[in-house]
């Protein structure tokens, strides 16, 4: 039996995979387990059709794949580079401890891009769960971003069979990019700003009790309510609170960018924090998450702020 490691999301958070094999003797079939989605297990044809087009010769064996651990649902195509090494790499003596490995497989064996590894990566990387991956190479530049992990970007499966084979000379292919904006630096902390302001304080007329509140709210990463009759600026001067706040830090930064992809945005990297403005008519499960048939992320837990005391002002 041989291992590797993957991961899938638990609400915002991921949560690693074991992705385990067999391939035995017996009538040929192709099985995965562990409560799998219908993306992954759609990725026996994928896998079959990247190994067959890439003149490797599918065993005609009985193999069964285990997404460990089975209480969790699954879900995503990143594990089909996975389960397509596991196969070319059953009886190789390559060790794959340590190793995750993340990637679709196109029919002609190309690994595409997926814009869920970054917050999923990132979120392992976080917790301190990963040193070391292999994934798309079109995905590279996005992951360079996050610290303390190394990547092997492939183009193909056949590229990451080489790769896992010839471990002791294979290197990451880039190193940690910087975030290209300016920063303060403070006790061995970088703070990035930026001076690009599409909204800005001086479009509010009046009001100096409330832009008063707002710079102390912003000053302190305090909550702020504001109250007042319809059109008398609060909207305004909420949109433009997101600039005035404190700057960012790298990880502060590279968390934003991970909640622009959750919602389905190509994440930009800018020290601008998270502005949430749903509607009035809103229902509660797409506020607070949930749903009748499978649980989702709502605008809160798209928007983590931080808070030590409120503020209230009429206007």
């Amino acid at each position: 039996m041989k291992k590797v490691r993957c991961a899938t999301y638990e609400g915002i958070d991921a949560k690693v995979v074991d992705v385990e094999s067999t391939l035995t003797k017996g009538l040929p079939s192709f099985s995965i387990v562990g409560m799998a989605s219908t993306a992954i297990t759609e990725s026996k044809e994928r896998v079959k059709s990247a190994l067959l087009s890439n003149d490797f010769s599918f065993p005609p064996k009985r193999i069964t794949f285990l997404l460990a651990p089975s209480e969790l649902a699954k879900s995503g195509s990143q594990f089909d580079l996975s389960m397509a090494l596991l196969i070319l790499l059953n009886e190789s003596d390559a060790d794959l401890n340590g190793w995750f490995v993340f990637g679709e497989l196109g029919l002609d064996g190309s690994v595409k891009e997926n814009i869920q590894l970054y917050p999923l990566i990132l979120s392992l990387a976080n917790q301190g769960l990963i040193s070391q991956a292999v994934v798309p190479y079109e995905s590279l530049q996005k992951l360079s971003k996050i610290p303390n992990v190394s990547f092997y970007g492939v183009k193909s499966v056949n590229e990451a069979v080489s790769l896992l084979k010839n471990q002791e000379t294979a290197t990451p292919n880039i190193e940690q990019s910087e975030i290209g904006y300016p920063y303060y630096q403070l006790e061995g902390q970088r703070y990035y700003y930026t001076k690009e302001y599409t909204e800005d304080f001086i479009d509010v007329k009046g009001q100096e009790i409330a832009k008063r509140a707002a710079l102390i709210a912003a000053a302190g990463f305090h909550n702020i309510i504001f109250e007042g009759s319809p059109g008398c600026g609060k909207s305004m001067i909420a949109n433009r609170l997101r600039y005035i706040l404190p700057p960012m830090t790298e990880s502060e930064i590279l968390d934003v960018a991970k909640l622009e992809v959750l919602e389905g945005y190509e994440p930009e990297f800018k020290p601008h924090r998270t502005l949430k403005n749903p509607h009035h008519s809103s229902t509660p499960a797409s506020i607070f998450g949930g749903g009748s048939h499978k649980a989702k992320i709502g605008e809160v837990g798209l928007a983590p702020m931080l808070s030590y005391s409120n503020i209230k002002c009429n206007i």
